[in-house]
């Protein structure tokens, strides 16, 4: 949408935010109405993207000024000194003015800073540096009178919360200016007690993990103090303290609390001005996550432990301090981290998670899927390319693993299909253009035997371990490789907010770029589709040209009939019992190991019941054929579909009960006997069940019975323990 209609969104924006009369301080209810919704639009700025440049040049730091105490209307010198601004400010939020925008504008001030590249600068100082002292007041006053403002202003706490999570933002913004801007009014702004509010916060985070369920301070409260302290983590004058009075164990407890106690907040829980009364009510409105996720106290957490182990490197003998005080719990802590890595769904977690982990040198991103694909690292049956090395040594790998993870390390004739040739090109058969496909590469002498095996666990495994001397080698050669997350993990630079988690995908090598280096085919029962032709060869089946390194990492029944030695292992090609529309979806369960989802909301609720149940079966086929190939992920994700679509659909319930027991998949059949069960009078008033097997009719009464008795018993709770408690 952004990049289609960005130039009119934008306009859209300052115009609405623009609407102020400029010979008036009285807003009209219309005008607010406009200023609101223009500011609500300005959101979008939590996206990265081109927006964000056309907004800067429109002036968008001068728009929230004026809307934040009426700039336009005041004669100011177009050059103050710091205490000027600070005076400047100070009168200005004290006038209170537009004070139901204060949220909005700290939101998109801080999503401003944190896309900002790291050369920008902006066209007034003075606009950007009287909105980072605002927000500076504002977030020291939070920590400073923070029972005051809860008890007085409860608006007044959210605007605390937004303020404070903007000066975060621009303390941690990669634009050096505003990051130097802010780091110095800050300090500024905090003298002289700023040292008395650090040991506030602090006492308070270090009885958090004492705190019971029921007599928790207020969540507000919580998440401001620790925003307050990860912004002082970033204050040099303050990071030495911070340190030494043991500031890493503090979020070490609370990481851990946190992680124990299954604590989750989501900042639109308690943010009101991000909720869309008009986007909610549309029925297939899907809130878009934070970076953050729904565990921001985790989150914050983690950034504030990443910078303070990156200061305590810097400090002399307070290496050694931290060394001993995590050395006896670094194997914990690490698995700790790789866990949030592998099991999180947000990827500011995991980017910070892995980023703490190069600390102890791990450098990657580890995960499930490339924990399966690891496993062919050491596997040399199905290798088909012999790195050699300057001094004759060679490994061993896979052509389409490197040919998607790190082709800089492939000469470009082994990544055109078109190059490859074999001993048999004879035609008309289904592997000719990789049968006995085998390639020597021989590299240069700059490469090291021991950083290239190390890079190999990175292409396989998504991470690698390796002490300081090794990494500065890796530098190198991640560098010439173009493997830029590798090189910024390697590098300890601090990742870019808003980027997606890397991870292992390597669903590409279903296409043309896979091709060549196909050993298997998977062809799927035969179906009628219409204009099916194959680019490779010429079978008229349906068919996937995959790969057995990449089948035997995700699946071990083929991994297990691969190497049976059996005539079964040396086939061609695999007939699988599914539709090619369930093909697909194990290409992408192999391949990506994540499954595709259905349609859902709008789209799913305007099918009719035979167009469900056709984009339900591939799910169920899946289902059946991964209980017989001990995939239990690809078994749960698809019991997961099923069930979610029964619950929203019962009137699939007898068409897929009637699907699973044609494929003998028992365990869906009595799920979807339970699904049927409430309807069961219904049913057999209107025939249906009459095209069911007497043994699948059975089943679904047999459900409703129960069902029936369940629903009687919970009507006899109540009156089970209506007496009152001898107690």
């Amino acid at each position: 949408m952004m990049r289609l209609c960005c130039k009119p969104i934008i306009k859209a924006i300052i115009s609405g935010m623009s609407e102020l009369s400029s010979n008036s301080r009285k807003v009209s209810n219309e005008q607010m109405s406009l200023l609101e919704e223009a500011c609500r639009l300005a959101l979008i700025t939590r996206w990265t993207g081109e927006h964000h440049i056309h907004l800067w040049k429109q002036g968008i730091d001068k728009i929230l000024l004026d809307l934040l105490f009426n700039f336009r209307n005041q004669q100011y010198k177009h050059s103050m000194s710091l205490d000027e601004q600070i005076a400047t400010a100070k009168e200005g939020l004290n006038a209170n003015y537009l004070l139901v925008l204060r949220s909005y504008i700290w939101d998109i001030l801080g999503w401003l800073a944190i896309h900002c590249g790291e050369d920008f600068h902006p066209e007034s100082e003075l606009y950007i540096n009287i909105l980072i002292t605002c927000a500076c007041l504002t977030f020291v006053d939070a920590i400073r009178k923070w029972h005051k403002i809860y008890e007085k202003d409860n608006a007044g706490v959210f605007r605390s919360e937004s303020a404070t999570r903007a000066v975060f933002m621009m303390i941690y913004s990669p634009c050096k200016y505003i990051a130097s801007r802010t780091r110095t009014i800050l300090s500024e702004i905090l003298e002289p007690d700023g040292l008395e509010y650090l040991k506030t916060l602090v006492h308070f985070l270090n009885n958090l993990s004492s705190w019971t369920e029921f007599g928790m301070p207020d969540r507000l409260q919580i998440i401001i103090y620790l925003m307050g302290f990860a912004c002082y983590s970033g204050l040099p004058q303050y990071q030495t303290w911070v340190v030494k009075r043991r500031g890493v164990k503090t979020l070490l407890a609370l990481m851990r609390w946190c992680l124990s106690n299954d604590f989750h907040i989501e900042r639109s829980s308690f943010a009101p001005h991000l909720h869309n009364a008009v986007c909610e009510r549309i029925c297939c409105w899907v809130s878009a996550e934070d970076w953050e996720g729904k565990d921001i106290l985790l989150f914050f957490s983690l950034w504030g432990l990443a910078e303070l182990i990156q200061h305590s490197l810097c400090i002399g003998n307070n290496q050694d301090r931290i060394s001993c005080e995590m050395r006896h719990i670094e194997a914990q802590l690490v698995s700790e981290l790789q866990d949030i890595c592998t099991n999180s769904c947000a990827p500011g977690l995991q980017w910070y998670a892995a980023f703490i982990l190069s600390y102890f040198g791990y450098y990657g991103f580890p995960g499930k899927h490339a924990k399966r694909i690891g496993k062919a690292l050491n596997e040399k049956d199905d290798a088909d390319i012999q790195l050699i090395l300057a001094n004759g040594e060679c490994l061993s790998v896979h052509g389409v693993v490197l040919a998607i993870q790190c082709p800089s390390l492939l000469p470009p004739e082994v990544l055109l299909p078109g190059e490859v040739t074999s001993d048999d090109s004879s035609g008309g058969g289904s592997m000719e253009t990789c049968r006995g496909f085998q390639k020597d590469i021989r590299l240069s002498a700059h490469v090291d035997h021991q950083a290239l095996v190390m890079l190999l666990d990175y292409i396989y495994l998504g991470y690698l371990q390796a002490g300081d001397e090794l990494a500065k080698k890796l530098r190198t050669l991640a560098k010439r490789c173009n493997l830029q997350s590798l090189l910024q993990m390697l590098c300890r630079k601090r990742p870019k907010w808003g980027t997606a988690f890397p991870s292992i995908d390597l669903n590409v090598a279903l296409g043309p770029s896979g091709h060549c280096f196909s050993d298997v085919i998977l062809e799927a029962k035969a179906t009628e589709l219409l204009g099916w032709t194959c680019g490779v060869c010429s079978l008229p089946r349906p068919h996937m040209h995959a790969h057995k390194v990449v089948l035997s990492s995700s699946c071990d029944y083929l991994r297990a009939l691969f190497k049976s030695g059996m005539q079964e292992s040396h086939l061609e090609t695999i007939k699988v019992s599914i539709s090619w529309e369930a093909m697909v979806k194990l290409g992408n369960c192999f391949y990506s190991g994540k499954l595709p989802k259905p349609p859902s909301g709008c789209l799913w609720n305007i099918m009719d019941t035979e167009e469900k149940l056709h984009e339900l079966q591939p799910y169920v086929e899946l289902f059946g054929l991964s209980e017989f190939w001990l995939m239990q992920d690809v078994q749960e994700a698809c019991s997961d579909v099923i069930i979610s679509c029964l619950g929203s659909s019962r009137e699939l319930s007898i068409k897929i009960l009637h699907v699973a027991a044609n494929l003998s998949v028992w365990k869906l059949a009595e799920v979807a006997a339970t699904y049927a069960a409430p309807l069961y009078r219904q049913l057999c008033n209107s025939g249906e069940l009459e095209s069911l097997d007497e043994m699948l009719v059975e089943m679904v009464r047999a459900a409703s019975v129960q069902l029936s008795q369940q629903a009687s018993r919970e009507d006899q709770v109540p009156k089970l323990y209506s007496r009152p408690s001898s107690r």
